[in-house]
Parts: structure tokens; sequence; C-alpha cells
């Protein structure tokens, strides 16, 4: 087993939040994954696709940045595998 790397699927609550108008969401990989990271707004339509790609186990910070949406809470969604959760953010102009 090789310590270094995570032992489970999981996503951080984004950090500052919250933010305005950038955002780091960290998440971790045991495996390698296909990896699908968006944000939806709180009518539930799609607002942006972080990641969309293979990545290898490990640990990531995504930034972002959220120029042209209007303040008000937005959640975030990681898939990787038959891993799923949400969680929720702010971004206040």
């Amino acid at each position: 087993v090789d310590l270094s790397l995570p032992q489970t699927f999981s996503l951080s609550q984004n950090f500052p939040n919250p933010f305005n108008p950038s955002t780091v969401i960290s998440f971790q990989l045991p495996v390698s994954s296909a990896v699908l990271l968006k944000v939806y707004d709180v009518l539930g339509d799609e607002v942006v696709t972080v990641v969309d790609e293979y990545k290898p186990a490990g640990i990531y910070n995504e930034q972002f940045t959220m120029n042209n949406l209007s303040s008000g809470i937005y959640f975030y969604q990681l898939k990787a595998g038959d891993y799923l959760e949400t969680k929720k953010m702010i971004l206040m102009k």
C-alpha cells in the first residue's frame, strides 16, 4: 500500500467560501479515474465544467473563476468512478 496516495475518494469544501470571483476546489482520488467536476446553479442548470478528464490517483486543487455570474448559491459536484458528491458554495460580489 502506497501511503502517499489517498485511501478514499473525497471532495473538500471550496476555499475561500464565500468567494469573489475565484475559489479552489480540492478533491482526492485513491485510484485513477475519469473525473467530472461541474458547477450548477440553484435551479440545477450546469454553469461550468471545471474538470472533465482522466486523472491518476492523487490529490488535486482546482482553481477557477466565476466572473460573469450573479451572486448567490451554487453547487459543485464531483463524479469519479462510482463516487458522487455534491457541496454548496456561495458567490458574493
